[in-house]
């Protein structure tokens, strides 16, 4: 490898040489030509013909010639910078490498089409997302994927409002956009496009189902969104906050929070047994059949194995 750079730069010294002295052959033969006097003669090599004050091919000879042989030479101070040690490359933290790849990996088993622009994380966010990310569900991998999916259109609190401690018949659900970002179209997933059989297209990727709960006579959101006032008073004190702190503030943001969120069959169930209100909500018929009527649910409660393809993961070489 040493003795093949090397080879390298010997021959890019004797380029810059050749062209230097083809340059400097031409401009000779030009200026001469310009200086003999006789007749016209088409021929640009001849030292001979009709005298010419700096004629234009001298100037354009020069200027392409400059160009390569400049060139040349950067690709020379280059090479030599890089031998002398004056353009050596700083080496990225092996940490910084290793949180790449993992993002990868965790983007690659997760099966997510990732968007260059990520527009269902724009805008502001609940408090969840600065511990949790963007793919909150991680220790199950039966059913990971699945409710990663869901937190696109239905937030947290939806899932994870703890029963025992705020009954379920005091809640009400509804659809909130709380990114602050301005959207026209109807809420996603409602309903489908009869030419196309597919989705309606909408710009409201960020509406949410919430839900509200009945707390001493009051109506309340129990998304941890960052409007609420002890959520703000969070995030400008977080980075300042000590471990015994943080971990104070964690137990009262989780106070009403069930660890394991409602099962799969909780929503996708008869219409009238269904957890969440889909025509309520603005759900079309056919996307109420069509929610209410999902065969995963006996694929995920039948199948005690699931495996996922380890392709993706840099240990899997040694993976039998």
């Amino acid at each position: 490898m040493h003795e093949s750079g090397h080879t390298l730069t010997v021959f890019i010294v004797i380029s810059v040489v050749l062209f230097m002295l083809l340059g400097i052959a031409i401009l000779v033969m030009i200026d001469h030509k310009a200086r003999i006097p006789g007749e016209f003669n088409s021929d640009p090599f001849s030292i001979t013909g009709l005298r010419r004050e700096h004629p234009v091919l001298s100037f354009l000879t020069t200027f392409i010639l400059g160009a390569v042989i400049l060139s040349l030479l950067f690709e020379i101070s280059v090479a030599f910078g890089e031998k002398l040690g004056f353009f050596v490359e700083k080496k990225k933290p092996e940490l910084l490498q290793e949180l790449k790849e993992h993002r990868f990996s965790e983007e690659m088993r997760h099966f997510h089409n990732v968007r260059k622009n990520d527009t269902v994380n724009d805008g502001k966010k609940p408090v969840c997302f600065y511990c949790h990310g963007d793919y909150p569900h991680s220790k199950t991998r039966m059913i990971r994927t699945l409710l990663n999916m869901h937190t696109q259109f239905v937030g947290c609190m939806t899932c994870h409002t703890n029963e025992k401690k705020v009954p379920e018949d005091t809640y009400s659900f509804a659809w909130l956009n709380y990114t602050g970002i301005k959207v026209k179209g109807p809420h996603y997933g409602t309903s489908l496009d009869p030419d196309t059989g597919f989705l309606v297209k909408t710009d409201d990727y960020f509406s949410k189902i919430v839900v509200y709960a009945d707390i001493d006579g009051q109506k309340t959101l129990m998304e941890m969104t960052e409007d609420k006032p002890e959520v703000r008073e969070f995030l400008k004190v977080k980075d300042k906050l000590t471990d015994s702190d943080k971990e104070a503030m964690k137990k009262r943001i989780h106070k009403l929070v069930r660890r394991k969120g409602r099962f799969c069959d909780r929503c996708h169930a008869q219409e009238d047994k269904s957890y969440l209100p889909f025509r309520k909500l603005g759900f079309s018929e056919q996307r109420i059949f069509d929610v209410t009527n999902l065969n995963i649910i006996g694929i995920v409660k039948k199948y005690k194995n699931f495996y996922l393809p380890n392709l993706f993961k840099k240990e899997s070489g040694s993976q039998k």
